[in-house]
């Protein structure tokens, strides 16, 4: 084989890799453009969006309450809504949950709804966890992932929904959510 034949398993060379950069990160930049001019907001991890939900509406659902009645997607009376979605098993769930819960507990969200929606989980445990994290919020039981996959298209837990009160999806954000991102994300659904 010559110098100037390649074989197909050598490494693209160094201008295709800058094309193919350049490609992803225009590809990328048009995603983020396209949903903040409709009103969502992206938040990236490693520079990839984190869902193609953002900016467009999501629908309506009504599930069993772990404290007993019915929650319903709150932008059906058309208030704006934190959902956190987590289960028990969930190891980050675990050490976010009482967090968000303690600021919950001590800050008033207005007319925004936050709404737990506890994923794939066995009721008993999701109850012990939410009673242990001292969840005053109400959570749904989401045991066959209806909103969690069937909506939300989420994989895994956790993850939080900012959804406003027409329903459209203002922004998501993928892991444990820090305290400071949970209340730019609140300030954010206020805006919207």
């Amino acid at each position: 084989m010559s110098d100037t034949t390649r074989s197909p398993r050598q490494p693209w060379s160094p201008r295709k890799r800058r094309s193919v950069g350049i490609a992803s990160a225009a590809a990328i930049v048009a995603i983020v453009v396209v949903s903040i001019l409709t009103g969502g907001k992206v938040t990236t991890n490693n520079g990839e969006p984190t869902s193609n939900l953002v900016g467009k509406s999501v629908a309506t659902f009504s599930l069993s309450g772990l404290q007993g009645g019915t929650v319903e997607a709150p932008w059906k009376g058309h208030h704006a809504a934190v959902l956190i979605f987590f289960a028990s098993y969930c190891g980050p769930c675990q050490g976010e949950m009482p967090k968000v819960a303690a600021y919950l507990r001590h800050h008033d969200e207005g007319s925004i709804r936050v709404i737990g929606v506890d994923a794939s989980d066995a009721r008993g445990a999701a109850e012990s966890f939410v009673k242990k994290s001292g969840v005053t919020f109400p959570v749904a039981f989401d045991p066959n992932d209806t909103v969690t996959t069937g909506i939300f298209q989420f994989a895994a837990v956790p993850e939080t929904a900012f959804v406003t009160a027409k329903g459209v999806v203002n922004q998501i954000y993928f892991g444990a959510i820090p305290k400071g991102v949970l209340v730019e994300g609140i300030a954010s659904l206020r805006k919207a």
